[in-house]
């Protein structure tokens, strides 16, 4: 009669049976405040089985204080299992089962109304029910049953009419329920109803979220949180990896697990309105990257460096101005094309980091500036972006809004695989960070409602989840990066012979061997020019004049005669022979 609008109404005649109807609304009554009345349940209970134990077996008392003593142990012990996780509930749990253990067992010896067995049963129901009454999870679970017991009609209100719920937990926030769709219905379409679900649940603006269960395409898992759990900001707890290699910790769920996500050989894009926490999410990546000693960081900051600097300590070059910037990215191109030409040398598809050959990350913030003021560095960022995997040279871009203008042009904003998203203000700005559509499908960015709250997509995170990056305040930021400036690693020498040569690193050599194609006897005169040089050396320049071969080529044949000990590196970019070496 609710699902049409009409009111029931009981009318009792002098025919109608009126014991009947009184049972059933007593009954109907009973159960729907039996998680109030258990305790008085339980009491009853007892009574009446101390009453049927006394006449029948009046002897069983030892083993019921027996099987008392057993089932308290157990419950101490494995409580967890039966849903009691927390400490204080299986205590609860064990001091309720002594006392009715130890009562059952003296009203069987002794009969339920022996002197002062009334009084214990009465003063210890009551001393036991009143922590049971007060405890929150137990008052909200009931809520929660009743809630969801008028499923049915709120799915016909919001437009899921035939879907139905599963099961439902409690948490420490709120609750959980797995809804099943009817046949047809789809995740898509109850995302789409989420202001309708929580007016028709009664919850705060915000307070649901509808997460995908992967397994089934008709199931979902609808999640309300009364009580938020990032209400606060969250203290650093202090760089969570030691190498790039490992994921990094940027924050916390809202379920309390950690939000990992790799930046090995993968580009990020970090974005969000001003104040919304763009500037402590990447407080938190520098804090990470600068603990790594596999990793090098650049810095472009065309604010004249007012979030990159106090990090200065830790960054191997910062750039913070348009002519800056642009050396920066082009030098970036370099090292990027000569590691790509070394590996290909030597027939390895991928740069491994590690403390001798660490991984250049840039991180630029205020990404989009550089579209107005270092238009040629957009040119560079997107040939990093494009081809800087294998070689460990990636991007972590930071702006407030990565418009068309910026990144829709290049492609920079398809090769970002980690997408970071703060509260932005219109649903189009969630497309342009999360990726087109993003938003419809449930990455709802426009309604974060603190700073730090933010939307992860990764190839780990596939589903919108609600996140808090971790708070570094300015004291943090300062001590942090004075503790690791002395861990930062320099450039390998693969990168820095590419910087040598600047960004025609990869160009054909013009020398005579070159221009003739022929190779044969490069080696001896390799050779004789390394003996031939003065105390100082000879530089790399020299070298190739000789030669006529390229600057990696002579950097590998380098190399295989300083590990056979036959040249030393007198200083940087100038060998020589060792007089002894044959």
């Amino acid at each position: 009669m609710r699902r049409v609008g009409v009111e029931p109404v009981m009318l009792m005649t002098g025919d109608a049976p009126f014991g009947s109807a009184a049972i059933v609304v007593i009954c109907s009554w009973l159960w729907r405040y039996r998680s109030e009345l258990a305790p008085i349940a339980v009491a009853v209970l007892v009574e009446l089985t101390a009453v049927m134990l006394h006449i029948g077996d009046s002897d069983s008392w030892e083993t019921i204080l027996v099987a008392t003593a057993v089932t308290a142990w157990l419950v101490a012990l494995f409580g967890h299992l039966a849903g009691l996780r927390r400490g204080v509930e299986r205590a609860y749990a064990v001091v309720c089962l002594l006392l009715v253990g130890g009562w059952l067992s003296a009203a069987t010896a002794s009969g339920p109304s022996s002197a002062p067995l009334p009084v214990l049963l009465i003063v210890g129901g009551i001393l036991t029910a009143l922590p049971w009454w007060a405890h929150r999870r137990r008052r909200a679970r009931v809520r929660v049953e009743r809630t969801l017991a008028a499923w049915p009609e709120i799915a016909q209100s919001i437009g899921l009419t035939g879907s139905r719920i599963q099961s439902a937990v409690v948490d420490l926030w709120g609750y959980r329920a797995r809804v099943a769709l009817a046949r047809g219905q789809t995740v898509e379409d109850a995302m789409g109803k989420l202001p309708a679900l929580e007016s028709a649940l009664g919850t705060r603006r915000g307070a649901a979220r509808i997460q995908p269960i992967p397994e089934r395409a008709n199931r979902l898992e609808l999640r309300i949180i009364e009580t938020d759990p990032h209400a606060d900001a969250i203290v650093w707890p202090g760089p969570a990896i030691t190498s790039i290699t490992e994921p990094v910790e940027l924050g916390v769920f809202e379920d309390g697990t950690p939000v990992t996500v790799s930046l090995n050989r993968r580009h990020g894009l970090v974005g969000g309105v001003a104040g919304a926490g763009k500037s402590g999410g990447v407080n938190v990546i520098m804090g990470n990257l600068t603990a790594c000693p596999d990793v090098i960081v650049w810095g472009v900051d065309l604010k004249r460096g007012m979030e990159l600097l106090p990090w200065a300590s830790c960054l191997d070059r910062i750039a913070t101005t348009p002519q800056e910037a642009d050396k920066l990215l082009a030098d970036a191109v370099a090292i990027l094309d000569g590691r790509a030409e070394m590996l290909a040398m030597n027939g390895v598809r991928v740069w491994e980091p590690t403390p001798e050959a660490p991984a250049l990350v840039i991180v630029v913030d205020e990404y989009a500036e550089l579209a107005d003021d270092a238009p040629e560095a957009i040119l560079s960022a997107d040939s990093i972006a494009r081809r800087g995997r294998a070689v460990a040279v990636t991007l972590v871009a930071a702006t407030q809004r990565p418009s068309q203008k910026a990144m829709g042009n290049s492609a920079v904003r398809s090769q970002m695989d980690v997408r970071v998203s703060f509260r932005v203000r219109e649903r189009r700005d969630a497309d342009l960070i999360m990726g087109q559509g993003m938003h419809k499908a449930g990455w709802h960015a426009d309604r974060l409602d603190a700073p730090g709250k933010f939307l992860i997509s990764a190839p780990e995170h596939d589903s919108p989840r609600r996140a808090r990056t971790y708070l570094l305040d300015d004291a943090t930021v300062q001590a942090t990066a004075e503790r690791h400036a002395d861990r930062r690693p320099s450039l390998d020498p693969v990168s820095l012979v590419a910087l040598e040569q600047g960004p025609q690193a990869t160009a054909e050599p013009q020398g005579r061997h070159a221009r003739n194609g022929n190779h044969e006897g490069v080696e001896d005169v390799l050779w004789d020019a390394l003996r031939e040089a003065p105390e100082q050396g000879a530089t790399l320049g020299e070298l190739i004049d000789a030669t006529g071969m390229s600057r990696p080529w002579l950097y590998k044949r380098l190399r295989e005669h300083a590990d056979a000990g036959r040249v030393i590196q007198v200083a940087r970019g100038r060998w020589r022979a060792i007089p002894s070496a044959d």
